[in-house]
C-alpha cells in the first residue's frame, strides 16, 4: 500500500524516468498536502541530473494574485521559464512569436499550446532527458471552461521530446469530467485514498521532526511522543491542520505557554466528527486566542479583523507596508495586529515584501461560512480597501505623478521609485472593491469630487504600469457605479 509522503515522491521520479505515460494526475481533497508535494517534487527534480524541470506553475487564490489563477497565463509561463533553461528552445520560440504570429500568449490554451509547446519543443527531440512541466493547484483556477480547454489541449499533446505534465488538483466535478481523469491514459493517485493509517505515521513524523526544530532555551523537552501521537491522530489526513496546529503551538515562548496550547489544541479538537471539523476547530482556537478581550482592546481587535478581512479581499499581494497606507494607519500597528494571526497568515519579515496572504484557502472559507465565535463579513474588507484606494489616490496623483522628464519619452523600464506599490494596487484595483460593495452610493461623493478631477494623472500611472488597455473598462464599471 503506498503510504507515506516520501512514497508518493519516488513513485513520481520513478514515473517520470520509465513510465510511457505523459500525464500524472495527484488528486486530493482539501488540505491533503498536494503543493507541499509539488513543491518536494520540483526540489528533488531540480537536482536530478537525468531529467529537465522544464517549467512549474502553482495556481493560488489565496495569495491574492489575479495572475495565478489565470488559465492563460501557464502556458506562457512554462514557455517561458524553459526558454531560460534551453538556448536552442528559446530560439525555437523566438521565431514563432514573431509579430506575425498574432500574440499567441494572449489566446486560448486550445491556440497557445502549438507555438508556445508542442512546436518549439522539436528542437529537443534528441534530447534523453524526459521534459518535464508541474502545474499545481488546477481547481483554484478561476475560469472553469478555460480550464476545460486547457486540459484538453494537455491530453491531446504530442511531441518527438518526451514530455511529461505532472498536474494536481482537488477532484472537482469539471476537472473528473476532463480527459485528465482517464485511467487508460494517465496514470493518477488520489491521496485522501491513500490508507489512513500510513498517513496518520506521515504526519506524526511531520509534527515530531517540526517540534524537535524548535526547541527552548535552557529547556528540556517541552512535548511527549504520546502527545505527537495523540496530535496527529485528529487531522484526518488533513496536512493543513497539522501545519496550523503545529504553527498555533510554536507561536509562543516558554516551555509553559506550549505545554499549554498543545492540551488546549488537544482538547478542543478531539470531539470532531466531520471532514473540516478538525481544521475549523484549529481555526476557531487561533482566532478566539487573537480576540481574547481580556488581552486585548475593542478597538485593537477590530483593527485586527480589518487587517484580516483586507488580505483576503486584495486582489493582487500587498506587503506590510502597502497594506498599512491603504488602512491609513502606522505600519507598527499593522504589524502587532499580524502578529496574533502568525498561525493562520503568512507574514515575511521585509516590510515591502508583497506575500501578505493567509496559508491556506480553507481558512478565508471558514471565516466567511463556518465560523461561530469570530466571523467577519466579506464587505469588511472591500470597504476597507475601496475607501483605501480612493483616499490614497486623491494624496497621491498629481501632475507629473511619474516625474518623466519629458511627454516625448516612452516610459521607463523599471517602475519608478515615486510609484509604490500601495499606489499601483490602489490604480488598478480601487473601481473593484468600489463595485463589489453592497451599497456603493456612499463612496459616490469620492468618486466624483475626488478622482474624476484627477483622471488624466490616473491614466498617467496606468499608462507607466502598462495597463492603459484596462482603463476603459474600469470606468465603465465606475460609471455604472456611480449611476445606479
Amino acid at each position: 500500500m503506498l503510504g507515506t509522503r516520501t512514497d508518493v515522491l519516488h513513485k513520481f521520479v520513478k514515473w517520470v524516468r520509465n513510465d510511457p505515460k505523459s500525464i500524472f494526475w495527484l488528486a486530493g481533497m482539501a488540505g491533503t498536502g498536494k503543493t507541499s508535494i509539488s513543491v518536494s517534487l520540483c526540489r528533488m527534480l531540480q537536482g536530478d541530473p537525468d531529467v529537465l524541470l522544464a517549467g512549474t506553475f502553482f495556481c493560488s487564490r489565496t495569495v491574492n494574485d489575479e495572475a495565478r489563477a489565470d488559465v492563460r497565463r501557464i502556458l506562457p509561463t512554462l514557455a517561458a521559464l524553459l526558454a531560460e533553461r534551453s538556448p536552442a528552445f528559446a530560439v525555437e520560440l523566438a521565431a514563432e512569436l514573431k509579430p506575425s504570429s498574432g500574440g499567441a500568449a494572449y489566446k486560448p490554451a486550445s491556440e497557445q499550446i502549438g507555438p508556445l509547446l508542442q512546436r518549439p519543443l522539436t528542437v529537443l527531440a534528441s534530447d534523453s532527458r524526459p521534459v518535464v512541466f508541474v502545474i499545481d493547484a488546477l481547481d483554484e483556477c478561476s475560469n472553469e471552461r478555460e480550464l476545460s480547454e486547457l486540459l484538453k489541449a494537455i491530453a491531446t499533446f504530442t511531441s518527438s521530446a518526451r514530455v511529461k505534465f505532472i498536474l494536481t488538483s482537488r477532484p472537482e466535478t469539471h476537472i473528473l469530467g476532463s480527459p485528465i481523469s482517464d485511467r487508460a491514459q494517465n496514470e493518477i493517485l488520489q491521496l485522501h485514498l491513500i490508507e489512513p493509517l500510513e498517513v496518520t505515521k506521515d504526519i506524526s513524523l511531520y509534527i515530531d521532526r517540526t517540534f524537535h526544530q524548535h526547541p527552548l532555551a535552557g529547556s528540556g523537552a517541552w512535548y511527549s511522543d504520546a502527545n505527537v501521537r495523540a496530535l496527529a491522530t485528529l487531522p484526518n489526513g488533513l496536512f493543513i491542520f497539522a501545519s496550523t496546529a503545529v504553527a498555533y503551538i510554536l507561536d509562543s515562548e516558554t516551555e509553559e505557554d506550549r505545554t499549554d496550547r498543545l492540551q488546549t489544541a488537544l482538547s478542543a479538537m478531539k470531539d470532531s466528527k466531520v471532514a473540516t471539523g478538525p481544521l475549523d476547530d484549529v481555526y476557531e482556537l487561533v482566532l478566539t486566542r487573537a480576540s481574547n478581550k481580556a488581552k486585548v482592546e475593542p478597538r485593537e481587535l477590530a483593527k485586527t479583523h480589518e487587517v484580516l478581512a483586507c488580505i483576503l479581499a486584495a486582489r493582487m499581494p500587498l506587503s506590510v507596508n502597502a497594506l498599512a497606507q491603504l488602512l491609513r494607519r502606522k505600519t507598527d500597528v499593522v504589524r502587532a495586529s499580524l502578529r496574533r494571526l502568525r498561525a493562520v497568515v503568512h507574514v515575511s519579515d521585509v516590510l515591502d515584501e508583497p506575500n501578505l496572504r493567509t496559508l491556506h484557502a480553507s481558512f478565508g472559507d471558514y471565516l466567511f461560512e463556518r465560523a461561530l465565535g469570530v466571523r467577519i463579513d466579506r464587505s469588511l474588507g472591500e470597504d476597507a480597501l475601496a475607501r483605501g484606494c480612493l483616499q490614497l489616490m486623491t494624496a497621491r496623483l498629481h501632475f507629473n505623478v511619474a516625474q518623466s522628464r519629458s511627454s516625448y519619452e516612452p516610459n521607463p523600464s523599471v517602475m519608478p521609485d515615486c510609484i509604490s506599490l500601495s499606489l499601483e494596487y490602489a490604480c488598478l484595483q480601487w473601481i473593484y472593491h468600489t463595485s463589489g460593495l453592497p451599497e456603493t452610493w456612499i463612496l459616490e461623493v469620492e468618486i466624483q469630487d475626488n478622482f474624476a478631477p484627477r483622471l488624466l494623472f490616473w491614466l498617467e500611472v496606468m499608462s507607466v504600469l502598462g495597463q492603459v488597455r484596462r482603463a476603459p473598462a474600469m470606468l465603465l464599471l465606475a460609471a455604472a457605479t456611480v449611476c445606479n
